[in-house]
């Protein structure tokens, strides 16, 4: 395996600075995935889970509000608390509830047969009133999809939902570069290796000799995958940047001490959401610190931008923040591919120049979607080389 840079993971690495880990923008792992369940040790990963909902901060008659809301399956202290937040008609919540649930049941292809329409529309048809949607379900997806006008795809909606009913997502307590590093493990991989051309028996390393192999798989993010294979269209990229704040008050100050998602229900700053990463996961900084991960849609990174960052914190926390410490920042152009209306939930691994190619813009946007793309690939790859037949490879599985 020939990597460029200086470690495995491409978008999924985590940094450690002085005690403290941070994710290369603000990642969850769902340990409902089917894909990650089927290749991933989740007991070795040691996942800290948030809790299944959201602290969403509203302006009520010139005052701050929190209310709060999660599933009360997984959070019944909460169950009271959410049936008392003002985020839309009891029907309203209701329907979306019923369809969140519908989804769930249902398997990837059956959704698949749905007509695509965008995320706004279909939360619309579901019933979702304009309460529920702007103070919950938008700022919530915009985090989720980096898409702040919900023009994502249905399809991918669908499954979003049905992982989020069945898992609740959280982050392995060393870091979400433990996932990759974990699937490398036992691997020949050769850091440092930038590839510059690629045939279907060739492979051309900036500085080294070219090398003859069997197959060759493309497994990079879009644009790079684009350059090497022409036939290869990078989607358009939704880009996202994240802080890291070492806070000054008592980390029990915060969100009450709890691991959740606080969202802006009237949007009046920047960020799209933010957490404190260690009511999770202590191990994400020194002992007794605390780390705060804040994160906003595009590319930000004047002074000016962190400002108004650090202005809406104080609001999200309802604490003084002027005095808290950037850590790391992290402006990330192409986060995630783009998924708009029509959206088809798998593309080929197969190119007509013979090379393979894997990656999340091959299937979902989202790790699960990554790591279906590598198993069709090597699926193929067997199946072409004759070392499985292909009834043994099997058809893919749309388990995006």
């Amino acid at each position: 395996m020939l990597e460029a840079s200086d470690g495995v993971g491409g978008r999924v690495r985590t940094d450690l600075v002085d005690g403290f880990r941070f994710d290369r923008g603000f990642q969850l792992y769902n340990p409902a995935y089917p894909e990650g369940a089927r290749v991933l040790d989740h007991v070795a990963l040691d996942l800290r889970p948030f809790i299944a909902g959201a602290r969403i901060v509203v302006n009520r008659a010139g005052r701050r509000r929190v209310d709060r809301v999660a599933d009360p399956r997984r959070e019944p202290s909460w169950m009271v608390p959410s049936l008392m937040a003002r985020i839309g008609s009891p029907v309203s919540t209701a329907r979306f509830g019923a369809y969140a649930i519908s989804r769930a049941v249902r398997s990837v292809a059956s959704m698949h047969s749905d007509p695509d329409v965008t995320t706004a529309e279909a939360l619309r048809r579901a019933g979702a009133d304009r309460t529920l949607m702007e103070r919950v379900l938008r700022p919530f997806l915009s985090g989720v999809f980096l898409d702040s006008e919900l023009t994502t795809s249905r399809r991918f909606l669908d499954v979003v939902l049905k992982s989020f009913v069945r898992g609740t997502p959280g982050v392995p307590a060393l870091g979400m570069a433990r996932i990759p590093e974990q699937l490398a493990t036992g691997l020949d991989i050769r850091l440092g290796h930038r590839v510059a051309s690629a045939s279907d028996r060739t492979v051309d390393v900036i500085g080294g000799d070219a090398q003859r192999v069997e197959a060759v798989i493309v497994a990079t993010d879009p644009a790079t995958a684009a350059g090497l294979i022409g036939e290869i269209h990078a989607p358009a990229a939704r880009a996202v940047t994240t802080w890291y704040y070492r806070p000054t008050c008592a980390p029990e100050d915060l969100a009450n001490g709890q691991a959740v998602l606080i969202l802006d229900g009237d949007r009046r700053g920047p960020l799209v959401n933010t957490v404190v990463l260690t009511h999770a996961a202590p191990e994400y900084a020194p002992a007794g610190a605390a780390l705060i991960s804040a994160s906003a849609l595009g590319v930000r990174d004047s002074p000016v931008d962190e400002h108004a960052v650090r202005e809406h914190l104080a609001w999200l926390y309802g604490v003084p923040t002027s005095d808290w410490e950037l850590l790391a920042s992290y402006p990330i152009p192409y986060a995630l591919p783009a998924m708009p209306v029509p959206f088809e939930l798998q593309r080929p691994v197969r190119t007509g120049g013979g090379v393979y190619v894997a990656g999340d813009h091959r299937d979902t946007s989202s790790i699960q979607g990554a790591l279906v793309s590598g198993r069709r690939a090597a699926d193929a790859v067997l199946a072409d080389l004759g070392l499985v037949t292909p009834t043994d490879a099997g058809s893919p599985k749309r388990e995006n």
